[in-house]
């Protein structure tokens, strides 16, 4: 399952998008300017909505915070990096268990990324799916904070949830070891019931429906966009096949 996040919107924009303050995204945009001129730069960094009045800057690979020392951080990251969380089962997997109810996140997105499997095509083919009408909208996610007990480092990481995929997204991600998954897309208006700490469990289940496919488009892009800055408007250019 891929899920590259495609982050287009610039800071100011998206702080405006969800009434946050952006003077930590703007610093994490100079991070991101940097990283891609150092190829070696390999510890991802987003922009993540929480109930903070600023704009949060974690990192994707969820840490939990019962963990032990920084060895056992890095290998857990390692695991965990571009891993998401089955929405059907959260509240019974650990980690996830012990952060869903309380420590719930946006991942501001303005698309994502999928292969698709066909007999006609040579390799898996990737195509990019979003909102139209929507330039930044929100995935799910769930976040934690560790501190390493010698360093007394605090670091914030975070994981996305994924649920069944619906009838757009099942066409086209339909192989690899976890197909027929999407990520949960949130509804405008249920952005910050989601934030809701207090939020019963059963309305938590609800929001981790299937987006709807008729709000949702999909076209191919081409095959290098891993390597790609995802800030690039390039990343995104449809491909003819």
């Amino acid at each position: 399952m891929c899920f590259y996040n495609s982050m287009s919107a610039k800071a100011i924009a998206l702080a405006a998008r969800y009434g946050r303050k952006s003077d930590l995204v703007e610093i994490w945009q100079d991070i991101i300017d940097e990283r891609y001129m150092i190829p070696a730069y390999d510890e991802p960094d987003y922009p993540v909505v929480t109930t903070d009045d600023h704009l949060q800057v974690m990192k994707w690979g969820l840490i939990p915070h019962r963990t032990a020392d920084a060895d056992q951080a890095r290998d857990i990251m390692k695991r965990n990096l571009y891993k998401n969380a089955r929405a059907e089962t959260i509240f019974e997997t650990w980690p996830y268990k012990f952060v869903v109810r309380r420590q719930r996140c946006l991942i501001p997105s303005t698309g994502y990324f999928e292969y698709h499997y066909a007999p006609e095509h040579k390799y898996a083919q990737p195509y990019y799916l979003y909102l139209p009408g929507q330039e930044i909208f929100s995935m799910a996610g769930i976040y934690d904070t560790w501190t390493d007990p010698e360093s007394g480092r605090i670091l914030t990481t975070f994981t996305q949830l994924t649920t069944g995929a619906n009838d757009l997204a099942r066409r086209i991600h339909n192989g690899g070891k976890n197909p027929y998954r999407m990520p949960v897309i949130l509804r405008r208006n249920d952005e910050q019931r989601w934030l809701d700490p207090d939020l019963p469990r059963d309305d938590i289940m609800m929001l981790t429906a299937p987006y709807p496919s008729d709000k949702m488009d999909a076209y191919p892009v081409a095959r290098g966009f891993r390597d790609m800055d995802p800030h690039d408007p390039s990343i995104i250019r449809r491909v003819q096949l």
